[in-house]
């Protein structure tokens, strides 16, 4: 591909984007458990609307475009009302989880540097639960993570937490909830454990904190996770999830601004115009900004309520679907509107991939510690008309899968890579292992069970090994 000598008239490029869109995930049919959160079709406008009044506006320098100043204010003064941060609460916008949570270990780390300066190797104790984003912001930053184990229901060990502590420690980390089973870590305890040992807790709240509160006000047992918790010294919370606005927003929140000072970069060194982020990106659009201001303010109060009241009874529904069929195994009661569920008798990612060919989209989850491969489910209030539907095909599917083989190349690869190295294993044999699963040529695989059923069965360093030459190789 090159750029075209002469420019393509519009009709065309558009004809080439409903092109390119042909194979991705039809999120508006309902039927997808995941990654596109639709509030439904007027609240969606309301957001698309804002968003393209303020897509050339550049959040670099809120001096000039004070009307992004004044959006990510009033944002923030929503977010930190939300989760009883009281007057001195601050916090920033930012463009997702990924960059709310990078800020947050970010902030932690020179504060520490300026608190703590005989403290060279931070660490960051972290249950195995905790979101991906905190491994990549360890990386990023050189901050270790000290892992943590979790519990039957897949809850933080709040005495693991408290053995955890080293005289490098800097940050303990509690979900609310952690992905994968839709539980909340005991954040009381665990941010009890961090005010006692002069460190700070975050609480991940990407996914459940915007929800949760409704949830609490129609009578569910959500336990304390916010600001009103002693120790809780920062919150990140995805708007773009669960308060249904357009991709690329949420928010970092700090109980005091001596903490979120520490997340501010500035530069002076240079030769050129002043540099001061509040975020790690310096140019940005405005459009996120604009959107989740106009979302929030559409549905209000009363909107989210009967989002999350609709999203509970569905929630409900499939719970007691999947516990209903003999096959399958819910893996702990959730807190929230997700949960991840399992079988010792069938292949989950044979189901997956029988559900997806039939319209459907559902998530897999590997085997990590205690934790079983499974398949996992974020009930979006898209998908609450369709719970009777789901579970007719889901057992449809069980029916269509139970006598499919499996295993039988899980137990090969861990026979011959399991105790091996995976610093010592050659490119030849990532590519024979790549082949193995099916990976590889032009396109993606319909068909993931199989690679699915490799990648579970490899240690997680070998995974992650795989994964980056698999991507390495096809961009």
């Amino acid at each position: 591909m090159i750029l075209p000598s002469k420019g393509i008239n519009k009709n065309e490029i558009s004809k080439r984007l409903d092109e390119f869109k042909s194979d991705d995930l039809d999120w508006r049919s309902g039927r997808v458990f995941g990654y596109v959160f639709d509030p439904g079709t007027e609240a969606m406008e309301v957001g698309k609307e804002a968003y393209m009044k303020f897509l050339t506006e550049n959040a670099l320098d809120f001096t000039s475009f004070p009307s992004l100043y004044k959006f990510e204010k009033e944002i923030v003064e929503m977010a930190v009302n939300h989760l009883n941060g009281g007057d001195e609460a601050v916090g920033n916008f930012t463009s997702g989880g990924t960059e709310s949570i990078i800020l947050a270990v970010k902030a932690a780390r020179e504060h520490a540097r300026v608190h703590k300066p005989e403290i060279t190797e931070p660490e960051m104790i972290l249950p195995i639960t905790a979101h991906a984003a905190f491994h990549k912001a360890a990386r990023y930053l050189n901050v270790k993570v000290v892992p943590i184990p979790v519990d039957d229901s897949f809850r933080a060990d709040v005495a693991a937490t408290k053995n955890a502590i080293t005289p490098n420690s800097i940050l303990i980390v509690g979900s609310a909830p952690s992905y994968a089973h839709g539980v909340v870590d005991p954040i009381a305890e665990m941010a009890a454990v961090a005010l006692e040992n002069g460190l700070l807790f975050h609480t991940d709240g990407c996914v459940g904190a915007f929800m949760l509160p409704f949830f609490k006000k129609l009578g569910e047992p959500v336990p304390d996770f916010d600001f009103s918790v002693p120790g809780v010294t920062s919150i990140s919370m995805d708007l773009h999830k669960y308060a249904y606005t357009p991709k690329g927003a949420s928010v970092v929140l700090y109980r005091n601004s001596d903490i979120r000072k520490h997340q501010i970069f500035a530069c002076s060194h240079w030769t050129g115009y002043t540099i001061i982020n509040n975020a790690i990106m310096s140019s940005r659009t405005g459009g996120p900004m604009a959107a989740a201001y106009a979302v929030l303010n559409f549905l209000g109060e009363d909107g989210y309520m009967n989002i999350a009241r609709k999203k509970i009874e569905a929630t409900q529904k499939l719970l007691a679907g999947v516990k209903k069929h003999k096959d399958l195994r819910i893996m702990s009661e959730p807190d929230f509107c997700m949960f991840s569920f399992t079988s010792e008798t069938i292949s989950v990612f044979h189901l997956i991939d029988e559900m997806n060919s039939i319209g459907w989209y559902i998530q897999p989850a590997l085997s990590y510690e205690n934790s079983r491969h499974n398949i996992h489910l974020s009930i979006n209030f898209s998908n609450v008309d369709l719970v009777d539907a789901f579970l007719k095909d889901l057992y449809k599917s069980i029916d269509k899968i139970r006598d499919v083989k499996y295993g039988e190349l899980g137990e090969a690869l861990k026979q011959e890579f399991g105790d091996k190295d995976p610093d010592s294993i050659s490119d030849l044999e990532i590519q024979q292992l790549l082949a193995m699963g099916g990976i590889g040529g032009e396109g993606f695989p319909e068909a993931m069970a199989d690679i699915n059923e490799m990648l579970n069965a490899l240690p997680a360093k070998l995974r992650e090994k795989l994964l980056v030459e698999y991507t390495n190789s096809i961009f």
